[in-house]
Formats: structure tokens, C-alpha cells, sequence
């Protein structure tokens, strides 16, 4: 089973961001970096969106103390000051980031911070391990059709063996286009308005370059970049008609998870796309974030757009913990190699979690 080892409550400095951008209902502006020392989270780096820029701030993970539990086994957060804050020292964008991702590319031994903005353009710097840049900008793509057009919600995501291979989601563009560093490599058109992408490990063929999970509209279509029938789409599944998805994720198994505006956590199979499990009206309201542990996956994480995070477990849909945000979130986000979640609220917030493997009963 899993269980919360700390919870921790920072407050974004007013002289760093006074008033954060809105963006979009998708809280896809935050990532962070975790600094371990003996095996132990010992501190993380976050990295949040607003506006044209991306900052950073140094939250301390060491010394804790017991997790305190409040009405219907909330976890109430310990309040923790801000070690360091900064403008990252990077090329601004044009237009207002809607997503920043961060991947561990152990290939070059550090870690790559990608953002995009809503009208496409993408930019991506490598970071080393005191989340410095290392050489500020690694390379900067500019959208098809040059950002003409209304901006929309954009996502992104980077290959897990791969950190040079990035697809970019356009929402009012209907389109996802692939990149190997500042490379164009294949435009994918969907049906409809794109809201979260995922390269999804693809266990049974080897390939994890190749297959791309989108949520469009009530929709999860799965993408093969190998396949030029249908434009490349392999597999079409219907959700609850008119609600909207959300979000997906794949976990380390290799099944796939959505959510979205029926308050559903459903888990797929990828060796028949067929639905194993349904986790039904886990959530208040509607669900804007997914993520799988790392320790467990047979634990999921969900974030929705009452404030409230928790972790269950999905086969049995029992709930683990669970912890509340003080205002809607702008960001949320899984460490990639660990069970470390970072969540930014409109009120200037930061909650980072760390949660353990606890002993079975």
C-alpha cells in the first residue's frame, strides 16, 4: 500500500509573480525536479508557468514530521519557506505557456525542460542536476503555419527513451505534430479538439517512439507513427458521450488511464484497448489529471478541479489519502522518476508530497 510521508505547503514569493496567467482548465504548468541525497528526498527544484515566463523555486524536503489528518482524513500540510525563487534563465515566449514538461534524459545525464505556448511554439533547454541550464537553449521550434490563427491549449510531451522526440497537441489546430529535436517529422490530425497527449509504453511491441495516446473530445485515440492508413490513428474508443477527457496516462505495466468531465478514472488495456477497470464518480468534480505511481501501479493519482488530490487504488477503488488544494489549481504534476507530486494553486500555493511504500497489514 502507499502512504503520504509529508506534505508540504510553500507560498510562491509576490515579488517572483503577483498575478498569475489563467490558462486553461487543464493544470498542465507545473513540473519539478527531485535532489536526492542517500536515496532520500532531500529537496526539489518546481518549475511553474505564467505568462510568457517560466520560474523556479528550491523547496526543502528533509526533517519531517508527522503527518497531521483533519475532517474526513484530510492531510493538512506543513508549512515550508522557499529556499531559492528565480526567473529560469531561458528565452521567453511569445504568447501565454499553457504546458511545461520535464524529462530525465539519463542518456546525457541531465534533465530537459520543454514548454510550449498557445500558438505552438516550443522550446526546450537542458538542466543539470542543480537545475541550472546548462546551455540555456537546446533548440526553439516555431509552429507550422508561423502562430497565425487564435491561440488555444497546448500540450506536450517527450518520448520515455528518447528525450530529443517531442509531440506538440494545437487544440484549435486539431493537430498534433511530432518533432526529433527542431526536426518536423510527421503532422497527426485529429477529429477533434485535442486536451492531453501521452508516447505510451508500448510493452508488446517493443516500440516506445511509436505510439502516441490522445484524449479528443469524449474520445482516446491511439496513434502509431509507423502506420500511414487513417492518417495514422490505429484505435478509436468512445467515453461517455459529451463528456469531455481530460487526461491520460500510462503506468509502468503498460495500461492506460483517463479521465475527464464524468468524474471516471478508466483503465485500458493496450493489448486489446478494452476497459479492465472503471473507478466511477471517484472524483467531485470533473478530473484534469492522471498519473500512476511509480512504486505501484496499481495506485493512481488524481487531481480535479474542486482542489482536491488523491491517490487510490484503482483495481478495488479504494482511496489511499488525500490532500486539498486552498484555490484552483494552475499546475499539478508527478515527478517522472518517483512518487513526488507537485500542485500550484491560483492563491500562490505550492504542495509537494512524498509518498512511500507503507508495510502491508
Amino acid at each position: 500500500m502507499l502512504e503520504a510521508k509529508s506534505l508540504r505547503k510553500a507560498k510562491v514569493p509576490s515579488s517572483l509573480i503577483e498575478y498569475p496567467s489563467p490558462a486553461n482548465i487543464q493544470s498542465t504548468r507545473l513540473a519539478l525536479h527531485v535532489n536526492k541525497e542517500e536515496e532520500e528526498a532531500s529537496s526539489c527544484w518546481v518549475y511553474i508557468a505564467s505568462g510568457c515566463y517560466i520560474y523556479k523555486l528550491l523547496i526543502s524536503m528533509k526533517d519531517d514530521s508527522l503527518l497531521s489528518r483533519g475532517k474526513e482524513s484530510l492531510l493538512i500540510p506543513e508549512q515550508t519557506p522557499v529556499l531559492d525563487s528565480a526567473l529560469a534563465n531561458r528565452c521567453p515566449h511569445r504568447s501565454e505557456i499553457q504546458s511545461i514538461v520535464l524529462a530525465e534524459a539519463e542518456s546525457i545525464g541531465c534533465s530537459v525542460l520543454g514548454s510550449v505556448d498557445s500558438y505552438g511554439h516550443l522550446i526546450v533547454s537542458k538542466l543539470d542536476s542543480s537545475g541550472h541550464d546548462v546551455d540555456r537553449l537546446t533548440f526553439s521550434v516555431s509552429p507550422r503555419d508561423c502562430g497565425v490563427g487564435e491561440g488555444s491549449w497546448a500540450g506536450l510531451c517527450f518520448s520515455p527513451t528518447q528525450w530529443s522526440m517531442a509531440a506538440v497537441a494545437r487544440s484549435f489546430c486539431k493537430s498534433i505534430d511530432v518533432y526529433d529535436q527542431d526536426i518536423h517529422l510527421q503532422t497527426l490530425r485529429t477529429l477533434w479538439y485535442p486536451t492531453s497527449l501521452k508516447f505510451i509504453q508500448n510493452l508488446y511491441s517493443g516500440n516506445e517512439n511509436s505510439i502516441i495516446a490522445v484524449t479528443e473530445s469524449s474520445q482516446l485515440t491511439i496513434w502509431d507513427l509507423r502506420v500511414k492508413e487513417n492518417g495514422g490513428c490505429v484505435h478509436r474508443i468512445s467515453g461517455s458521450i459529451g463528456d469531455m477527457l481530460y487526461s491520460v496516462c500510462d503506468s509502468s505495466t503498460g495500461n492506460v488511464a483517463v479521465g475527464g468531465a464524468d468524474r471516471t478514472v478508466t483503465i485500458y488495456d493496450p493489448r486489446r484497448w478494452s476497459s479492465i477497470s472503471r473507478w466511477v464518480h471517484c472524483s467531485k468534480y470533473e478530473i484534469t489529471g492522471l498519473a500512476f505511481s511509480s512504486a505501484d501501479p496499481d495506485y493512481i493519482y488524481v487531481q480535479g478541479v474542486d482542489y482536491e488530490v488523491f491517490c487510490g487504488q484503482w483495481k478495488e477503488s479504494k482511496r489511499a489519502f488525500s490532500f486539498r488544494g486552498d484555490s484552483n489549481w494552475l499546475g499539478f504534476n508527478k515527478s517522472p522518476n518517483g512518487d513526488v507530486l507537485g500542485g500550484w494553486c491560483d492563491s500562490g500555493s505550492i504542495f509537494v508530497v512524498d509518498v512511500i511504500k507503507g508495510i502491508e497489514m
